[in-house]
């Protein structure tokens, strides 16, 4: 996982895949998946990210068994 926020564009994106994607949903306004033509989701991408949460908290990981 790789995680990318671009401060200019108060964007942040999630990368969960090495694979390339080939489309992209908004499942809700402002938070698009990025996928493969087979549906599986390669990316996440966060628009007015600072207004959803602090950005500090995309540079943490919790792992949840």
């Amino acid at each position: 996982m790789k995680v990318q926020y671009d401060k200019e564009a108060d964007a942040a994106y999630i990368s969960l895949s090495s694979k390339r994607p080939h489309g992209a949903v908004e499942i809700d306004e402002g938070v698009i998946l990025h996928t493969t033509g087979t549906d599986e989701i390669v990316g996440i991408e966060i628009l007015d990210a600072s207004k959803r949460f602090p950005i500090r908290n995309l540079y943490k990981l919790e792992v949840a068994v």
